[in-house]
This record gives C-alpha cells, structure tokens and sequence, in this order.
C-alpha cells in the first residue's frame, strides 16, 4: 500500500517542477493549501443534502405541486402473473414478435393481450408528473442558489477580472474560506447524485449519467488536489449558469404554463450557447493552455487536466448541436417531437392504446388546436440535469 500510494502521490505527476509535497505541507501560520483529506468532508456533506433534500421535496415541493394543482396520475396496474413477470424484469421491457409468439402459446393468451400486458407493466413503473416536479423543484433550488453564490464570491474575486491570477504563485496560492465552501458544496452535491440516483426515479441514461457524475467528482477533485482552485471555481460557475433556467422551465411546463415554459427554453439556449460555445473556449481554455503555459509551463498533470477539459469542451459542442437541432425541429414543426439527447425524465415511453376513431379524432383535435409555434412537446423538458 505504501508503494502503491507513493506511486500515486508522485510529485513529479502533480506538482510543477521543483515543488514537492513537504513545501505545502507546512505553510505559514494563518496559511491553508488544499489537501486530499479536506475531500473527505464532502461525503457526510452528501448526506446532508440528500437528507434535506428528502424534507425539501415532501415539505416544500410537494405542497406547492397541490397549490399548481399537479395530481399523482393514477396508472393502470398490470394483472400478476409470474412469467410475464420475470421476462419483464429478466430479458426484456418491449419482447419482439419471436418472444410474443412463445409467451402466447406458453399461457395460451392472445399475442395482444401480451402486448397490453407489457404497456401496462411499463407504465406502471412511469413516474407521475408530481414527482418529477418535485425533484426538477429540488435541483433548481440548489442550481439557483449556489450560482448566486459562486458568483457573488467570485465577483470580489481578482481572477474573475484578470484570469492571469489564477497561475500567479501557482501552487502556493492560500485556500481561503469561501472557495473551500464552494467547492466542497459542488462535490458533495455530486455526491448527493450518486447516491439519489439508486431512489430516484430510473431513468434510461442510469449509466451514463453515473458515469457522467462519477467524472465530474473526478474532475472537481482533481482540481482541488491540483490547487488549481481559481480557474476550477470558473469552470463550476460556468455551468451552473444555465442549469437552474432549465430545470425552471421543467417546472413551467409539469405545471402547463406553456409559454412560459416556452420563453425559459429559449433563455437557458441561449445563454448555453454563450457559456459553452464562446466563454468557455475564449475565457476558460484560453487561460489553461496559453496563460498557465506561460506563467507556469507545462507539467504532467496540467497535461491532463487541460485533456479533460478540451474533453468537456466536445461534450458542449455536441449538446448545443443537439439543442439546436430541437429547436429548430420545433420552429419548422410547430412542435418539438423527440428530445434526440435522451429521454431522461421517464421509465418508459408513454404508450396507450388508440382505436382508428380514436386517432382519427386526435388528428382533428390537432388540426383546430394547434401548438401556434410554442415549444408544444414536453419531450425537450426531459433531459438531466446536468449538463
């Protein structure tokens, strides 16, 4: 264990050269570096939060849903029955024909009396809209609050103004107060996510949101390790710009105030755009790889962090392509018809049975009450959080 830790803890991997770990571990006195051990911390933080968020959404969400009027959608139960059972939770959600024909002839019922079977089994996992209000209500709360505050600190800030002084001094810079609440606060709600995501609702993205999740823990801590805390602190504010508008606009749209659902999807584009597109790469990668590189020069570790971060800043490049592509589907259609990032908010697609009549009536419906441009679908609302 000792090798394996010194192998880990290489100086000449973290630290710039001719730094090592013994020139931060005793500063003067009044002086904090960041330290591994501070990350510690975050774990019962992240119980914390996910225990108030617990009493938040009963206490606080909750009653608001009833004030919205937001009802828990009573779902069709699906009949018991053991071999349907364990196919639906063993092989598969949606059998193809081939296993509809063998479960048919095994319980001698007709192959649509399967397929009823299954469409009620899925929808009675779909979580009812109160649900997703109340959580959407819960992230948007954090969202808000804790951009308020990363932006508040960061504005008394010098490197807010003078990205330089994020390397000036590197890596003897002093670990104040609100930084290390800042950050402590980002990671322990990511924690908070990991472990919410086992009670949440399931979604169909469950691994790669974990994934996505588990590498933003890695990153913030990375940088935290890494004392690049400065430069970390603009990247944490820079996504937490948008977060909250979105989730704002979930709540507006579970509540059926469409237009205002339509103008907060408009907003947080817009400012997605911005942050991701043009302040991310002009301001942020601009200050890792040309300033730092001046200042400090290159080191393995600075190497890696700035991988991830151009990493990260592929990631932007898709999801604005992916939420440009929905609204312009929405401005040609007169609707939104498919999230095409995931469909995140739900179990299951949201299946019911239509008669020919029935059909026929919708697409009447359709044709006198028209979405009138709006953002009409709720697909694009079902997306995670988190960017």
């Amino acid at each position: 264990m000792a090798a394996l830790s010194a192998w880990f803890w290489n100086e000449r991997f973290w630290l710039p050269h001719n730094v090592t770990w013994a020139d931060l571990a005793d500063p003067a006195p009044g002086v904090e570096y960041p330290k591994a051990g501070h990350l510690l911390s975050a774990l019962p933080l992240a119980l914390g939060i996910f225990a108030v968020r617990i009493f938040f959404e009963r206490c606080i969400a909750s009653p608001c849903a009833s004030i919205l009027q937001i009802q828990t959608e009573l779902s069709r139960r699906a009949q018991p029955n053991a071999v349907l059972e364990k196919v639906f939770t063993s092989i598969t959600k949606s059998p193809d024909s081939r296993h509809l024909e063998g479960l048919s002839k095994q319980l001698d019922w007709d192959v649509r009396k399967i397929q009823r079977w299954f469409r009620q089994r899925r929808n009675q996992d779909k979580p009812s809209t109160r649900t997703k209000f109340c959580e959407s209500m819960w992230r948007f709360t954090f969202y808000l609050c804790i951009f308020i505050y990363g932006i508040r600190f960061l504005w008394q800030s010098l490197w807010m103004w003078d990205t330089r002084q994020c390397w000036y001094n590197y890596p003897y810079q002093v670990l104040t107060s609100g930084l290390y609440y800042y950050y402590i606060t980002e990671l322990s709600f990511y924690w908070s996510l990991m472990f919410s995501q086992f009670t949440d609702i399931k979604r169909k993205d469950f691994l790669i949101m974990f994934v996505h999740h588990l590498a933003t823990i890695s990153l913030i801590s990375f940088s935290y390790v890494n004392n690049m805390l400065r430069v970390g602190s603009l990247v944490m504010c820079i996504h937490d710009s948008s977060d909250f508008l979105l989730e704002a606009a979930k709540l507006a749209n579970y509540a059926k105030y469409q237009r205002l659902c339509d103008f907060l999807f408009v907003v947080f584009g817009m400012i997605f755009f911005v942050t991701r597109l043009v302040i991310f790469p002009f301001w942020i990668l601009n200050t890792t790889l040309f300033e730092s590189w001046e200042i400090i020069g290159p080191y393995p570790s600075w190497w890696l962090f700035n991988c991830l971060l151009l990493v990260l800043q592929l990631l932007h490049i898709i999801w604005s392509y992916l939420i440009a592509r929905i609204a312009f589907k929405a401005i040609m259609r007169g609707k939104v018809s498919k999230d095409d990032r995931s469909d995140i908010e739900s179990s299951s697609e949201e299946e019911t049975e239509t008669t020919p009549r029935e059909r026929l009536k919708t697409a009447s419906s359709r044709g006198e009450n028209g979405s009138n441009g709006h953002f009409g679908s709720k697909s694009w609302s079902q997306n995670h959080n988190n960017w």
